[in-house]
Parts: structure tokens; C-alpha cells; sequence
């Protein structure tokens, strides 16, 4: 007997929940390939090679272990305890490799006193280490960069930490060197998208974190973070919020000196060499279309989960979590309110969120922060995704926020971007600003743009594109003059209406061949979650970077699909074409989350269809149904006849009598 289709066991729940870590690394894998629509795929051989390098963030460091075939490097203990006549020739040397690390960090880097490149220790002394120091800073004053001691151990140079076991008593030192920015375009940017279920304590965290007060229990610290009026009454966001907080070249947070005082945006960039920009999203049910917008048009280099400690890992914050390790993106949980929660609540909410946090679906390392050694060492750690760092958090004390601030003030840059590409914006917001025009905003993907350049904005609802001119460009709501791919900026557009702009579309450079549009597309999809079976006509909305739009699926290269299983896809947008590119990554849901995926073709040829076999199968069943309707009509045409001519057989006869 054939099973119900209609039931899924829990086995076939677990399939889609274990297969979505390995298909969210490989669509991160596949994105990285990613090329514009008619751009010259010549540098795809030399991407796959690069791709094929950094297969795994974790090996990078491989490269800095001075195993290579080349020239080895000069030992960092005699470049920093160098006192000799070649004093000057070794503090070069030093300065050259504290450019690189600083280079390859953008505009910061780590540097350990105490052990050289390939993890060997120095041996230092205390004094060594002063010596040590005093080198070090040296080499960073020329490069226009400051440092700051994060911890150290018999070293005394502040922030002393014990070491875990008594053995090794040489002095090392853990030193942030970041550079002074010499214009805006060189502030160091980080996108932290802030998701959790409703009343988890979002917007009250972040006016914490931006505004340095702490909050009075009743919300008084997330007004300010509100757009709507309807938000401030009923304390719960429902838009995409954003709220930046800045770090100098020291490390320290950028506030005013007088309490209370919220710095304005303009403040805050022009004092900070590193500004983290967060994306504060809706936790209710109702707002999750809005949730999934905001995640997916940011580009978030991190995603911050927070759960309030009395609640535990309920509701959105399930869904949340699964988007985030859809997307791929690095996550960081802040179990938030544990002053008002019984420490028994306590240990079973942090119980809960480890056990999810190991599971098949999920497969990360959960490290709980308890102090500030702990902290230093999981955030510069954290270019592993595999990691995931669980703070405990309260607003109203302030317990365990300075540990927040220092993880955040280390946490290095992650994503990958071509700034050699062609220039390409997705448009995640529109305004109408008095005096200017229109103006939209968005995250550059590739490429560099420059104030007064000639560009499209499209497509419109027929797939045509606008050519305009940027009028203006602002970063943080400061005035720069080019704007380099990973930045997230605004662009004052010339003789643009506001409603011929919406969500959703892409701002091109002007060439001679019109961008191309598509309404149908192929894909290949992971089915995360679905009750019964998912055929074609079957529809769903689609997001693909900030475009939202309902998509029926035309074919499938299969009968039909389930949880867990992993299939080709031809969609079709019900209502306009969009701009695609092959490797663009896509969620799809009715409700909640259903599928991941990522393009892979744009367009579809019915002739070619995805399963031959039922499509031949499909066409000899309609050619078998069209006889069987014919035959049936000549039946019923000739049992008419009989019964036509037997009627007037029977009326003539009475007519006879």
C-alpha cells in the first residue's frame, strides 16, 4: 500500500533541518562565482581558482604560518627587540608587515606580542615585552595608526588576565592596531542585522548600545529608535530600523560627553575609524515579510539572535534563526531581561538554545561569555562560522554590556566584495527629501560609482530602464564623492520621481546594450520545511535580495518535492520581470520559510522541459484523454440518433392509429 503523501514523519522533518548547512555553505560557495548579466565572464577561471583557495575561512590563517615555497620571513622577535646599529632597517621591515595585516584587515589587525606568524612562542620577559611595545607603536604611529592594549599576561602593561595554568610565565600581549581615517571613505563598516521574537528586547538593546544610558524598564531607552507613531504606542517595530554606533582608532565607543545625549549620525562618522551599522527588524509573525526584506537587502555581515531570558528560543525566533543559517551569515546570541528571570529559567532557556545551537540543522560550537579574556579571544576567533558566542545581558543593571562593546569593537570585517566588477546597487528604500529629490538607498554589490556619473534605474513594470545622473552621494548622512562595493549608501537621483522608483530595483551604469530582464528562471532549491508535497503551479513569494514578488513554479525536474529534498526549478514571476544573475541566492515562502536556493539559469525553454519522462508522459496522457473525448462524443452522437429515430418511429405509429 502506498503511503499518504499528505503526513511527514518526523525522520523527513530532520532530512530538510540536517541538509540545510551543507547546501547554505555551497550556495555561498556559488555566490561568490556570481556574474552580472552581460558582463565578460573572462575572470570566472581566475574567481573559481580563488574560490577553490579560500574554500574555508578558518585555513586563511594557513597563509600567515610562513610555510610557503618563497623567502621565509624575518622573525618578529628580532624585528621588535632589535636595538642595533640596524635599528632603523628592522623597524621598516616591522612597518611593511604591519601594512599588510592592516591592508588585509580593512584598516585594522590583531597583533599578538609574545608569539611570532606560525603560532611559535617568543619567550618574552617583562622588560622584553615593554621594549617590545615600544617598538610596536613606533612602527604604528608612521602607518597613521593608534594602538590599544585588548589583555595581557606578565606583561604589565594593563589589563592583566591570569593565565589558565601555571606553567608558561613569559609576558605576551593581545594589541588592536587600528588606522586613523583620513576621509570617510576610509571608516571601517560593519552590517549587524538585530533579529528575535517579539518582546525579546531588540530596539531597547540597541538604544542602549547607541546611547550609552541604561534603560528604565518601561522602554524608555527605545523611543528614540521608533520611525512610526503606531511603534512608540505599542512598544513593537514594524519596520526595518537602522541605527549606527562608531569606534575610534583607540577603540573607544564614540558618545557625548554630556549623559543622555544621543550623537547625531554625522557626529558619530566623522569621529569613528569603525562604525557598525545595525538593521533593527520586526519579531512579530505578522511583520516577517518585512524581517526577511531587511536580512536579505542589507547584506549583513553578522546577525545578532536575541532572546529574552524568561521566554527562551520561542516563536519568530525559530525562524530567525533558520534564515540567518540559510543565508550563511555568522550569528552571535544576547539572552537579554536575565535581571528579572529566576536563575532555574535561566539555565533551562541557555539549555535550550545550546541544544538547538548543536543540532544537525544548526551544527555550531556555542561558547558562553563570562569574562573579558573569553570574550577577546571568541571574537577573534569568530571568522569561523562554526562559532557562536551566547552573552547574558540586562539592559536595566548594565551587566555584561562592556562585554558587548569589546566583542563588537573586535569584530573583524567579514564578507567578499569585487570592487573590480561593474557597478551594481540594489535599491533597498526610496525617499522624497525637500530640496533634493529623490533619493535611494542600498548596499553597492560591485564596482565603484562617482557623483555626477550617468546610470540606468530599472526595470519598471514593462522591464524598460530610466537613464538619470547621480545628482549626490552620502554615507552615515555625510557627503563622500565615490561610494566602493560593500558600502551601504544614499544616491540623489536627477529628474527621477519618487513613484517611478520602488524596492527592488538595481541602479546600472549607462552602456550601449540595454540590461537584460527575465521573468522566468531556473534554480536549484533546497526544500527547508512543507507539510504535503510541492508540484508545479504551486506558488509562493520569492525574495532574491531586496525583490519581493509572488513566483509560481512551471517545472520540476522530478514528480514533485518534499522536505529535505534538493531539486532543479523553473519559477515564473506572476507580476513584473526583475533583474537576476546567475548565483544570486533566493528564499521562497508561503507563511513561513519553505526553501533556499540559487539561480542558475536566466530563462526557461518550455521545449526543454526539466523531466522529459513526465513531460512525454504527460503528453501521451492528453493524447489518450483527446480519443477517449472523441470517442465518446461519436458514442453519444450515434445513441442520440437511435433514440431520435425511435421516437419518431414511436410517434408515427400513433399517428397511424
Amino acid at each position: 500500500m502506498a503511503p499518504a503523501l499528505g503526513k511527514q514523519t518526523l525522520q523527513e522533518r530532520r532530512k530538510g533541518e540536517s541538509a540545510l548547512s551543507d547546501f547554505a555553505e555551497y550556495v555561498e560557495k556559488q555566490q561568490r562565482l556570481r556574474q552580472p548579466p552581460g558582463h565578460d565572464p573572462s575572470g570566472g577561471a581566475s574567481k573559481l581558482k580563488h574560490l577553490a583557495v579560500e574554500e574555508h575561512d578558518e585555513l586563511d590563517i594557513i597563509d600567515a604560518l610562513d610555510i610557503a615555497d618563497s623567502a621565509p620571513r624575518p622573525r618578529l622577535r628580532e624585528l621588535l627587540l632589535d636595538t642595533s646599529d640596524s635599528e632603523a632597517t628592522t623597524l621598516e621591515r616591522l612597518e611593511d608587515i604591519l601594512r599588510e595585516r592592516i591592508d588585509e584587515g580593512n584598516g585594522e589587525t590583531l597583533f599578538e606580542l609574545g608569539l611570532e606568524d606560525n603560532g611559535e612562542p617568543m619567550g618574552f620577559t617583562k622588560d622584553e615585552c615593554s621594549v617590545a611595545w615600544g617598538r610596536l607603536r613606533s612602527a604604528a604611529k608612521t602607518l597613521s595608526a593608534d594602538c590599544k592594549i585588548l589583555l595581557s599576561k606578565h606583561a604589565g602593561l594593563g589589563e592583566e588576565v591570569e593565565s589558565a595554568g601555571g606553567k608558561d610565565q613569559s609576558a605576551t600581549a593581545k594589541v588592536m592596531v587600528r588606522r586613523r581615517p583620513d576621509t570617510v571613505d576610509d571608516v571601517i563598516e560593519l552590517r549587524i542585522a538585530v533579529v528575535g521574537n517579539v518582546d525579546a528586547g531588540k530596539s531597547t538593546m540597541l538604544g542602549v548600545l547607541v546611547k550609552g544610558s541604561l534603560d528604565d524598564g518601561r522602554g524608555k531607552a527605545r523611543v528614540n529608535l521608533f520611525r512610526h507613531k503606531h511603534e512608540v504606542e505599542s512598544g513593537r517595530t514594524s519596520s526595518v530600523g537602522m541605527e549606527i554606533m562608531g569606534f575610534d582608532s583607540c577603540g573607544d565607543v564614540v558618545a557625548s560627553n554630556i549623559t543622555g545625549r544621543k550623537l547625531s549620525w554625522e557626529e558619530i562618522g566623522k569621529r569613528s575609524a569603525k562604525v557598525i551599522s545595525f538593521t533593527d527588524l520586526a519579531g512579530h509573525e505578522r511583520y516577517l515579510r518585512t524581517t526577511v526584506f531587511g536580512l536579505l537587502s542589507s547584506s549583513p555581515n553578522y546577525c545578532l539572535l536575541m532572546v529574552a531570558a524568561n521566554n527562551g528560543l520561542i516563536g519568530m525566533s525559530r525562524e530567525h534563526l533558520g534564515i540567518a543559517l540559510a543565508l550563511n551569515v555568522p550569528v552571535m546570541v544576547v539572552i537579554t531581561k536575565i535581571d528579572i528571570c529566576p536563575p532555574h529559567i535561566l539555565q533551562q532557556t541557555i539549555k535550550q538554545l545550546v541544544a538547538i545551537l548543536k543540532s544537525p540543522g544548526a551544527r555550531k560550537i556555542p561558547i558562553l561569555i563570562k569574562n573579558r579574556e573569553e570574550c577577546i579571544n571568541t571574537a577573534t576567533q569568530f571568522v569561523s562560522q562554526r562559532i557562536c558566542p551566547i552573552f547574558q545581558v540586562s539592559n536595566v543593571t548594565g551587566d555584561c554590556l562592556d562585554l558587548v562593546r569589546i566583542f563588537l569593537n573586535i569584530l573583524p570585517h567579514h564578507g567578499h566584495y569585487d570592487a573590480s566588477a561593474p557597478f551594481e546597487l540594489s535599491i533597498n528604500d526610496t525617499f522624497s527629501v525637500p530640496f533634493v529629490g529623490t533619493v535611494v538607498s542600498g548596499v553597492v554589490k560591485s564596482g565603484a560609482i562617482h557623483a555626477g556619473d550617468n546610470v540606468l534605474v530599472g526595470p519598471d513594470s514593462l522591464g524598460q530602464f530610466m537613464p538619470t545622473n547621480i545628482r549626490s552621494i552620502e554615507r552615515k548622512r555625510i557627503p563622500v564623492s565615490v561610494c566602493t562595493a560593500g558600502q551601504s549608501a544614499s544616491f540623489a537621483l536627477k529628474k527621477v520621481r519618487r513613484k517611478d522608483v520602488r524596492k527592488g530595483m538595481v541602479v546600472l551604469p549607462k552602456l550601449d546594450q540595454p540590461p537584460k530582464v527575465y521573468r522566468e528562471f531556473i534554480a536549484e532549491v533546497l526544500i527547508l520545511s512543507h507539510a504535503t508535497t510541492i508540484k508545479p503551479k504551486y506558488q509562493a513569494m520569492l525574495h532574491v535580495g531586496p525583490v519581493s514578488q509572488t513566483c509560481a513554479i512551471i517545472d520540476i525536474d522530478r514528480e514533485y518535492i518534499r522536505t529535505g529534498d534538493r531539486a532543479t526549478v523553473a519559477f515564473r514571476f506572476v507580476q513584473r520581470p526583475e533583474y537576476l544573475a546567475v548565483g544570486d541566492r533566493l528564499l521562497f515562502r508561503e507563511g513561513r520559510t519553505k526553501g533556499l536556493g540559487i539561480v542558475k539559469a536566466l530563462s526557461y525553454d518550455p521545449a526543454k522541459p526539466l523531466n522529459p519522462t513526465q513531460h512525454a508522459n504527460a503528453e501521451g496522457g492528453d493524447g489518450v484523454l483527446a480519443a477517449a473525448v472523441e470517442g465518446a462524443g461519436a458514442g453519444v452522437g450515434a445513441g442520440a440518433g437511435v433514440g431520435a429515430g425511435g421516437m419518431e418511429g414511436k410517434s408515427g405509429e400513433k399517428e397511424n392509429a
